[in-house]
């Protein structure tokens, strides 16, 4: 049974050739749907927060994001994010459509 998967972020900032920017934000508890990354990304922490990724076959990892962080990720991961800090975690993100 396949799952409906949801989209990398809530809203579209920027879109062309080269570049998809995505805004997320996430309140504390708050998870964001099971979404897949088609392309290699940055996530930009814009208010950071302790964060969990919960990939499609079960498996947990803490993804804590500092204000200011800047993290690259490659394509291919399908998962949800979890904001199960205490406080309201702003990021962008950033997906390279050329690579």
């Amino acid at each position: 049974m396949e799952r409906e998967l949801g989209p990398v972020g809530y809203r579209i900032m920027l879109d062309n050739e080269l570049v998809r920017v995505w805004q997320v934000a996430l309140e504390p508890g708050e998870t964001q749907a099971l979404h897949h990354h088609e392309h290699p990304y940055l996530v930009i922490a814009i208010e950071g927060a302790l964060n969990v990724v919960e990939s499609i076959d079960g498996q947990k990892r803490e993804a804590p994001e500092p204000t200011g962080s800047v993290v690259f990720r490659p394509p291919g991961d399908t998962h949800t994010l979890t904001n199960v800090g205490e406080t309201r975690y702003v990021a962008r993100i950033v997906e390279l459509k050329k690579h």
